[in-house]
């Protein structure tokens, strides 16, 4: 029974930060959505492309349930998971990450959670693994990434949030007025210290 709950749980919540990252793509230009927005070239649909490939290989490859996406071998992982190519379109992106969830979530309800996987890209110490093992690492992945998203969409267009129907007007003003009383606080902070 507690597995079940838990499985059940892990699910409902790794469905809700997939739904929550795609979102952070709606409204969006093709240069907003796949330009690179930190240092490192994180941009908001290189985020959405990586956690399909995440999901593909940890619920596909490490139960043998292999994706019947098209994927590189692992040992050859360039990065191109992290960014959209010129050629791949936001449709085929957001496709084959729903598709893929059709995979994982066929992974998950087949399997119970004591099924035993394989991470070949984990140490070898660490790589056998199960399938609540596994869900939990995805999620974790996946609520990392669906939060990087949300802080890259605030820096585009100052949207937040989870999901739509928690969003709430911009007041220009009163965000201002907040973010001018944390910068004094930290002047404050600062200049107390030195």
């Amino acid at each position: 029974m507690i597995d079940e709950f838990a499985k059940d749980n892990l699910h409902t919540r790794l469905r809700r930060d997939r739904t929550a990252l795609l979102w952070k793509l709606d409204g969006l230009s093709e240069y907003d959505a796949r330009r690179p927005l930190t240092a490192t070239g994180t941009n908001l649909l290189g985020l959405v492309k990586h956690m399909a490939t995440v999901e593909a290989r940890y619920f596909g490859e490490v139960f043998e349930r292999p994706s019947p996406e098209s994927l590189p071998r692992w040992q050859d992982h360039d990065g191109s998971d992290l960014w959209a190519a010129e050629d791949e379109t936001r449709d085929q992106i957001t496709g084959f990450y729903r598709r893929t969830w059709e995979h994982s979530d066929a992974t998950i309800d087949e399997l119970p959670l004591d099924a035993p996987g394989h991470v070949p890209w984990w140490p070898e110490s660490g790589s056998r693994t199960n399938l609540f093992a596994v869900m939990v690492h995805v999620l974790g992945e996946s609520n990392r990434h669906a939060g990087h998203a949300d802080i890259l969409r605030e820096g585009l267009d100052g949207r937040t949030g989870m999901r739509p129907e928690h969003e709430s007007r911009i007041d220009e003003e009163a965000r201002a007025a907040y973010c001018a009383k944390i910068e004094r606080a930290a002047r404050s902070a600062a200049s107390s210290k030195a």
